[in-house]
């Protein structure tokens, strides 16, 4: 019985080893027309596994158990993008595109709905070209945040782009799920601030905004990566900054009234002067000195002006956190991104065209989305889960300003009017083996959290890709109201999410970019 059992492993690893070379090579016969050195690696190949790796900054899904491309395309230009899809359309070989590799659910280099597939990389794609006639900038989707805001910085003192902290997101990724960060109560989302775009579609098509149509541009600017086609560029506009922004870190500690302190800052930190932005970072710590545990919550912020005018609103506005003016620091806007990356002073804003990530580990993220103050009951019932062993992070984001003015409708992105903040929930860890402790824990304070946010539906960030919400385990899945199994779908978009599923039905109808949570089939006579 084991010596059958071994034949048929044999046999089994045998199929799988010559369907595996079958796809690398008729996709590599298929582009080889096109073809420069360097540009198509499979398995075997030595610099496979460091360029899967390179932008994949959760490394749960870099380990030997997690499925990986039959082989990796990194373009240099449109045409080579064009034939790698018409290629792997005619092939029938399913493709995923990686710009950043930020991926929470590594969905853009890995499969656990398709056995075989390959990896089109734009990582060599980064082409800025800034224009401060117009104030506005073409940038390829290969290209990071980073790298973005340093070319523009670069051209201009009084010119930025309302994107996210952490530096090392592809752009390309990034826009379409929104993309929030430090401007967004200022002027939006990225998403918001999008002027054209060129995507790849899945005949091999290039298409502007003109030739795309508005409902497809509606589509890419919050609807999520991956669904539509491949975002190849995006011009984006910019917007003014003051030559002088202001930035502080305050941290408050269970024993310095953090509880009373958070609660009036989920007051008006929605309703502060737009120029204003505070976002606070709950983690579990240690009493200073002691091995008591307790809560610490960091206020960090940004403000666009300068220290004297922060002063006055905050001494107005929100006394209770007792901000000094010594707490204060008067810098540029490029200096600023500098600093909520949590970059030292002394280094120089030049680190960002290197397009690294700060930190790699294991990680898994959930989001919520806040839309009553919760009491400080509520707090306390958090502090409790946050002195646990292996408690993740919390952080808080402001809304208001402008995220109050743009409709629901505008972009598929729905979070908009009566969000006071959002949160995002992020475990970590170093060793494989404390995956189970630590998402465990992290469950556990979703859970807690269920009666404090927002609720039919209950809301999620498309770019904090949780597919504990569900998923596309099939490519058959069509869209049904009421498949739990989609539910995912509403706490990403909300009501936008039928009006996704209509525009994917009719710009990919071939269903040819799908994953696990992309937009899903429309069934027939279905309106």
């Amino acid at each position: 019985m084991a010596s059958s059992r071994f034949v048929l492993f044999l046999l089994l690893s045998l199929t799988s080893f010559s369907y595996s070379h079958q796809i690398q090579e008729t996709f590599l016969q298929c582009l080889s027309d096109i073809l420069v050195p360097n540009t198509f690696l499979t398995p075997d190949s030595a610099d496979f596994t460091p360029l899967l790796t390179s932008r994949a900054i959760n490394l749960r899904f870099t380990t030997q158990s997690t499925p990986k491309p039959e082989a990796i395309f990194t373009p240099l230009n449109e045409t080579q993008i064009q034939t790698a899809v018409i290629c792997a359309k005619k092939l029938g070989i399913q493709v995923r595109v990686r710009s950043g590799g930020h991926d929470y659910e590594g969905l853009s280099y890995t499969s656990v709905m398709n056995s075989s597939f390959v990896v089109i990389d734009l990582s060599k794609m980064r082409g800025i070209n800034v224009d401060t006639t117009e104030n506005s900038v073409w940038v390829e989707a290969g290209a990071t945040i980073g790298e973005l805001y340093y070319r523009v910085a670069e051209r201009s003192k009084t010119l930025g782009f309302p994107a996210g902290i952490c530096t090392s997101l592809g752009v390309g990724g990034h826009v379409t799920g929104g993309g929030y960060g430090t401007m967004m109560r200022k002027y939006g989302l990225a998403a918001d601030n999008v002027l054209d775009a060129r995507i790849i579609n899945a005949n091999g098509d290039i298409l502007d905004r003109k030739l795309m149509g508005e409902d497809v541009f509606w589509a890419i600017r919050g609807g999520g990566g991956g669904s539509f086609g491949i975002i190849v560029s995006w011009k984006l506009e910019l917007v003014n900054v003051p030559e002088t922004v202001t930035v502080f870190a305050v941290t408050k500690t269970l024993e310095q009234d953090a509880t009373k302190i958070l609660y009036k800052w989920q007051e008006v930190g929605s309703v502060i002067n737009e120029d204003l932005f505070i976002k606070v970072t709950l983690a579990g710590s240690n009493v200073s000195g002691t091995t008591n545990k307790t809560v610490s919550t960091t206020y960090e912020a940004l403000f666009l002006g300068g220290i004297d005018r922060l002063m006055q609103i905050m001494n107005v506005n929100f006394p209770e956190l007792g901000l000094q003016k010594e707490d204060c620091i008067e810098m540029s806007w490029i200096e600023s991104v500098m600093f909520f990356a949590g970059y030292p002073r002394n280094v120089p804003p030049s680190v960002l065209l290197e397009g690294k990530p700060s930190f790699l580990n294991y990680f898994k993220a959930k989001s919520d989305f806040v839309r009553q103050v919760i009491p400080e009951s509520g707090l306390d019932e958090i502090w409790k889960i946050m002195n646990e062993e292996g408690s993740p992070l919390m952080i808080w984001n402001p809304y208001g300003g402008m995220m109050n003015e743009i409709l629901e409708s505008s972009t598929p992105f729905p979070h908009r009017k009566g969000v006071l903040f959002k949160i995002q929930y992020v475990a970590s860890w170093m060793d494989p083996v404390m995956e189970e402790k630590h998402v465990g824990v992290l469950r556990k304070l979703y859970e807690c959290m269920t009666q404090y946010v927002s609720n039919s539906p209950r809301e999620a960030y498309a770019n904090f890709r949780d597919l504990d919400l569900g998923r596309n385990d099939k490519h058959e899945f069509i869209y049904d109201i009421d498949d739990k199994r989609l539910s995912w779908g509403k706490m990403y978009f909300k009501d936008n999410f039928e009006r996704l599923v209509a525009i994917k039905a009719d710009f990919d109808p071939d269903y040819f970019f799908i994953h696990e949570q992309s937009i899903p089939r429309l069934s027939r006579g279905t309106s």
